[in-house]
């Protein structure tokens, strides 16, 4: 199967269910239920813009293998054009969500390009996995299959690592190798769109490198049905509402999950790396993956950003709030993000350059800097967003309300300056979804840990930034 319609992926979810856990029940079809089915939709929707004829060349290209037309995500970039073609490719996909879908298929897929690129980075853990994870990333690409993971260790006990809690099955760790491959058991955080094909497990990159850790050191993928997997759901943000009454939360809310490896058998097939701790900590880095990814992300920031202005320069307009210095202030700050997230995207493009293992990657210091500084961007500018509305976040009616005996009403009091009460209710419901909403609210949580905990985040570029030519300027 070369790129997908959005037809076959849901298809794919019916004809595979998985383990789906939600509120006490299975999920046993997520295209029908409530919480899972406007999420699934439009996931296909990015699926379908794959097959509009006037977008063909710009959401896919002709896979090496087979000669068909496969996802543009999937490409191993060779030039500065080919990450400029990629970036082109993962922003159509950020705009169809404003960039409130973290966790699109290209996130993964970029990073399923950096570590089958740097195949041999396996090997040298053990001689098949280099070919496992070569013949993954064909496998995924070929049949455009959507994918998860999972990497961060249960929060119980975080004094001490994964071998010294209380169980030591806690956290998912190998209890048995076979013949056939490994078994899993155990549990692991934080599967976000657990409606995928696919769950890629990545090593996490937090273990102490000691004999006692190196039985949760592993890199490996799997299908969402694969027995004894299961995913259990946090409480939906999709509260089945109308769009007008939350037009972010009834469309793209992603949904996350803690995984359940209940003896999971793994085929040697699927293993990427294994007991090596220092491999699984380095691995990010060391293959290039992590530099795909941010790449994926920082263009999802910018539509995000994007979408965030327009939103606060429509309040600014709707009550005319624009002679007001604090809010030329205001606006003034999400322009400045804006302009420095776009400014890190291009530099890292810019001054990419073939790494170690026959890629153009994509400058690491630039995206590096991008993901530090969005953790403080972004609950700023929600912030933002609830000082400019102010009150009028308490004057939203719903949709029921615009219909129902009190409409006439409605419409002589909740009018604005610029639009009549039914664009303004609208805008201001919009807004509250960013802003104040459970959606919202997971957003702002969402952006403060897209890549851990923001401190370590600090220190890691504190200890890899290469500040001593500056020094030794100084020093002359």
């Amino acid at each position: 199967m070369p790129a997908r319609t959005g037809a076959q992926f849901l298809e794919g979810l019916r004809d595979r269910p998985r383990d789906l856990w939600l509120e006490g029940e299975r999920v046993t079809d997520p295209t029908a239920h409530p919480a899972f089915r406007n999420l699934v939709r439009s996931v296909a929707a990015l699926y379908d813009m794959q097959h509009d004829p006037a977008l063909r060349d710009e959401m896919t290209y002709v896979s090496p293998a087979t000669g068909r037309r496969v996802g543009l995500s999937f490409l191993m970039p060779q030039t500065h054009g080919d990450l400029v073609r990629v970036r082109t490719m993962m922003k159509r996909w950020a705009d169809y969500s404003g960039g409130f879908m973290g966790r699109t298929p290209d996130y993964l897929n970029r990073a399923l390009v950096g570590f089958a690129s740097a195949a041999p980075y396996c090997a040298e853990n053990d001689p098949r996995f280099g070919d496992n994870i070569r013949r993954y990333y064909e496998e995924v690409r070929e049949r455009d299959l959507c994918l998860t993971h999972t990497l961060v260790n249960p929060q119980a006990n975080r004094s001490v690592g994964p071998s010294q809690q209380a169980d030591p099955t806690l956290a998912a760790r190998i209890v048995e190798e076979t013949s056939r491959g490994i078994v899993l058991r155990g549990a692991r955080m934080l599967a976000t769109l657990p409606t995928a094909d696919e769950i890629m497990v990545f090593p996490s990159t937090l273990l102490k490198t000691g004999p006692d850790d190196a039985p949760y050191a592993f890199a490996l993928a799997l299908p969402t049905e694969t027995p004894g997997l299961r995913f259990l759901c946090r409480e939906s943000f999709d509260y089945g509402r109308s769009r007008l009454d939350h037009p972010l939360g009834s469309r793209f809310e992603e949904m996350d999950a803690v995984v359940i490896f209940d003896n999971v058998q793994v085929p040697w097939e699927r293993v990427f790396l294994l007991r090596d701790v220092e491999k699984c900590n380095r691995a990010f880095a060391a293959t290039g993956a992590v530099a795909h990814m941010a790449h994926q992300v920082v263009t999802k920031n910018v539509a995000k950003i994007e979408f965030i202005l327009g939103v606060a320069s429509l309040i600014v307009d709707t009550i005319a709030i624009e002679q007001f210095q604090h809010v030329h202030e205001k606006m003034a700050e999400i322009i400045v993000n804006l302009e420095t997230m776009r400014a890190f995207l291009r530099t890292s493009e810019v001054e990419a350059q073939v790494n170690h293992w026959g890629v153009m990657q994509p400058a690491w210091p630039p995206l590096d800097a991008a993901r530090n500084v969005h953790t403080r961007m972004y609950p700023r500018m929600v912030e933002i967003l609830q000082q400019l509305g102010a009150s009028g976040f308490m004057a939203i009616p719903t949709e029921k309300d615009l219909r129902g005996p009190q409409a006439e009403t409605i419409r002589t009091y909740y009018q604005a300056a610029r639009a009549d009460a039914a664009s303004r209710i609208k805008l201001f419901r919009l807004a509250w979804d960013i802003a104040l909403s459970a959606f919202g609210s997971r957003q702002v949580l969402y952006e403060r840990y897209f890549f851990g905990d923001p401190v370590r985040m600090a220190g890691a570029m504190f200890n890899a930034y290469d500040r001593r030519p500056y020094m030794e300027r100084v020093k002359e």
